[in-house]
């Protein structure tokens, strides 16, 4: 058993509560510490995907309780994946932040580690009860990263932002409750084959549990009706705590894979069926008020954080048919629509700072400083974004309408797509011409942050990159596919022999 499949855990976890003690210390060892944290992460992500890339399970028992009777954490390429993504996202967030974001209020670089841990602990645990207690660590540092640097904007998106999502918690523990009581066991293998086995009379009662746990992921997901308070709480958010929050939307959709796929997805009659069936027409519904949104939006922060809801709409939409196919495209464009979302946001951030008066508001049209510099990052990330040649959005999409041709539901989702990337076309080019066609450079240009400019660039190039290695990507994430929609091999390496055999059984 390997210890450093709990050190993306455990890293963050200790690093936060050392910030915390050394709160006092210059801002510049804090910053130091957490970034070296978070580069120690990406490594871990780098060695995650090259470990699981060959197809095995890695499972680390914590205090070496066997499963299901001990906290079990499981690295699949799903998991590398999201651990990778976390990392990477999380570092250019931390770095980004660290050029003076950070000094807005006490205990950032804390919280931040504090939230790494949580969403690292929910891609690697191998139970729904401790999925529900890194979801808490998680939202619990978000709370506080939301509200970092006060004002009353923050606030009040941050008031909405807890009670949504501490009714999500509290429907979470109502599921798990639930089940535990039907099945007597949360370990994900050894309740999937709990309830493949469950008497009939149980079926209505697992149904309303998945459900349930439909409604939680999907309030972290931001699917329609549950995406209301998204657009206020990210636009509210600073530059990087927002560009790291893209991730947390694909929480939810990381959670609505395992789950239905793993625990509710066996037996003759699968109790995932209801769940797939609410989920397409949800996830249309979800892709096009994102598009909609994208083309009403008043500021750049805004139009950004509709099109993370545009991104989840269309990630639901495509993962609800179920295939090899889909489910690979899906998470291709999983990496794009974050990735891209992070520099939109951060990007956000840069304009502001340089237009005369607005900030990063369209209603406003003003001089820029460094116009041209500027201008030319904006259209190069705004082709990326829209999902057009040569980068990964592009690949993504083509992956998604040729996966998607020849299903039942195809040009529905064709359809909604398209219209939805028309709609973001417009959107951008309309920023685009207002704040670098019309107005004149400012007389007196301020100081542009080279530093956070070339990190910007440095994900848009890495965007581009994850493109110009499609062959090898796309075939990582065919695999990891493919392993999805065979959970027997996860509940074959999480269970051991005797105890697989005996919770074959109803009980």
């Amino acid at each position: 058993m390997s210890h450093a499949l709990i050190l993306p855990i455990l890293l963050p976890l200790l690093t936060g509560a050392g910030l915390l003690l050394l709160y006092r210390t210059p801002t510049g060892l804090q910053r130091l510490v957490g970034i070296a944290s978070t580069a120690g992460l990406t490594l871990l992500g780098l060695w995650g995907l090259h470990a699981a890339g060959t197809g095995d399970h890695h499972l680390y028992h914590v205090g070496d309780w066997p499963a299901p009777f001990g906290i079990v954490l499981i690295l699949d390429r799903l998991a590398a994946i999201m651990l990778t993504l976390t990392a990477v996202l999380g570092l250019c967030c931390l770095l980004y932040a660290s050029r003076g974001i950070d000094r807005g209020g006490a205990h950032f670089h804390a919280l931040f580690q504090f939230q790494l841990a949580g969403l690292n602990g929910a891609f690697l645990t191998g139970d729904l009860f401790n999925l529900f207690v890194f979801f808490e660590i998680l939202l619990i540092a978000s709370y506080a990263l939301l509200l970092h640097g006060g004002g009353r904007a923050r606030s009040r998106a941050g008031l909405h932002y807890v009670i949504i999502n501490l009714v999500g918690s509290a429907l979470f523990l109502i599921a798990l409750g639930t089940l535990y009581g039907l099945t007597g066991t949360l370990n994900m293998a050894d309740l999937a084959l709990r309830v493949a086995a469950a008497p009939s009379a149980d079926a209505p009662l697992l149904s309303a549990a998945s459900m349930v746990l439909l409604v939680v992921f999907g309030i972290k997901a931001a699917i329609l009706p549950l995406l209301f308070w998204l657009p206020r709480a990210y636009s509210a958010s600073s530059a990087p705590v927002a560009a790291l929050f893209a991730i947390m939307t694909k929480v939810g959709v990381y959670a609505i894979l395992r789950v239905f796929l793993l625990v509710f997805g066996l037996g003759e009659n699968p109790v995932n069926a209801t769940a797939w069936e609410w989920l397409w027409p949800l996830a249309l519904l979800t892709l096009a008020l994102g598009g909609i949104g994208v083309l009403g939006s008043d500021s750049l922060r805004t139009l950004t954080a509709y099109l993370v809801i545009l991104s989840v709409g269309t990630l639901l939409a495509t993962i609800s048919f179920v295939t090899p196919a889909t489910l690979g495209a899906a998470l291709l464009y999983l990496i794009h629509s974050t990735s891209m979302a992070a520099v939109f946001f951060l990007l956000a951030d840069l304009l502001g700072q340089q237009r005369e008066r607005g900030y990063d508001r369209f209603s406003v049209v003003a001089p820029m400083g460094h116009r041209w510099l500027l201008g030319s990052v904006f259209f190069v990330a705004a082709i990326a974004m829209v999902g057009l040649p040569p980068f990964s959005g592009f690949v993504s999409k083509v992956w998604i309408l040729q996966a998607t041709t020849f299903q039942p539901r195809g040009l529905w989702l064709w359809g909604v797509l398209l219209a939805a990337a028309l709609l973001t076309l417009i959107a951008v080019s309309r920023t685009g011409s207002s704040w670098f066609w019309r107005p004149g450079s400012l007389a007196e240009p301020r100081t542009l942050d080279r530093g956070c400019l070339a990190l910007v660039c440095l994900m848009v190039a890495l965007n581009g990159a994850l493109a110009a290695m499609g062959e090898p990507v796309m075939r990582y994430l065919e695999l990891t596919a493919e392993q999805l929609l065979t959970p027997h091999a996860y509940i074959a390496a999480m269970l051991p022999e005797g105890i697989h055999l005996d919770r074959e059984v109803a009980p």
